[in-house]
């Protein structure tokens, strides 16, 4: 008995320091990734509509009727045996599905000024969003202003 005891812990201490390594390379890779890829998607299409318009970062809009407020969308996606590109993708359009839902919900009609907020990183482009990737999972923040136009 005290040798099938002292055999289970010693192949317990072998799975841990096995899986040790992995765990301390996990990455967290912070990239810019394409606005206008991720949304010419057919399905990001379907999600997204066309009942509200989206502007990022310093995109010319008309002036609003009714500024509602800003609001952010923090998503994250198992990126488990996926691409980076493919993940940040999909998690990008997780989150502006969430801009999208919030807008309706505020009585909007469009979200300007649409920033990456990545831990807490504002980051402002036209034509790209951050995204963080890693061996497991992806994440996209986002922030904008809610708006009637």
């Amino acid at each position: 008995m005290k040798n099938n005891g002292t055999k289970n812990k010693i192949i317990a201490l072998s799975l841990a320091l096995a899986i040790a390594p992995s765990i301390s390379y996990a990455r967290d890779d912070v990239g810019s990734y394409s606005v206008a890829d991720a949304l010419s998607t057919e399905h990001a299409k379907n999600k997204l509509g066309s009942n509200v318009a989206f502007y990022f970062g310093d995109q010319a809009y008309s002036e609003p009727v009714k500024i509602i407020g800003e609001f952010s969308a923090n998503k994250k996606t198992n990126a488990f045996n996926k691409s980076d590109i493919e993940a940040c993708h999909w998690v990008f359009l997780s989150a502006m599905i969430a801009l999208k839902e919030r807008a309706v919900k505020e009585g909007g009609n469009a979200v300007v000024e649409i920033k990456s907020n990545y831990k807490n990183n504002l980051t402002s482009s036209n034509d790209t969003f951050q995204c963080g990737a890693g061996n497991i999972v992806a994440g996209v923040a986002l922030t904008g202003k809610v708006v009637t136009l």
